[in-house]
């Protein structure tokens, strides 16, 4: 099993790193929405966890393109963000959002929203 974990802040990195490996999930980080397009051209994961807001690409368009790629087109995608309008989030679901987690979270919460979209696999 491996995860990919999108985020432009450092910390934020830094906190989903600690979070999901403490777990015991093996994860790879991506600073850039580019950069994790890059990943994931070539690593099939589990599981795709992205912010929202993100300077050059957001999250939303990431899911998008990573939905076109064959190793991607049924990963679960969550999108992690302080974002949580209806629309912002019928915008993620008709991009292939599998599901949303609010910041600031609770490491419980995450894990949890994880393991729910893991179960299938």
């Amino acid at each position: 099993m491996r995860l990919l974990g999108v985020d432009d802040s450092a910390l934020q990195r830094s906190m989903l790193e600690s979070v999901l490996t403490k777990e015991g999930f093996p994860l790879d980080l991506a600073s850039s929405g580019e950069e994790a397009l890059k990943l994931a051209e070539t690593t099939a994961y589990d599981a795709i966890l992205t912010d929202y807001q993100m300077e050059e690409m957001d999250g939303i368009t990431l899911v998008g393109h990573l939905r076109k790629l064959a190793l991607h087109r049924h990963t679960p995608i969550l999108v992690v963000t302080t974002e949580g309008g209806d629309e912002l989030k019928a915008r993620a679901r008709k991009a292939g959002a599998t599901g949303w987690v609010h910041k600031p979270y609770q490491p419980e919460v995450l894990i949890t929203a994880l393991k729910r979209v893991l179960v299938d696999l």
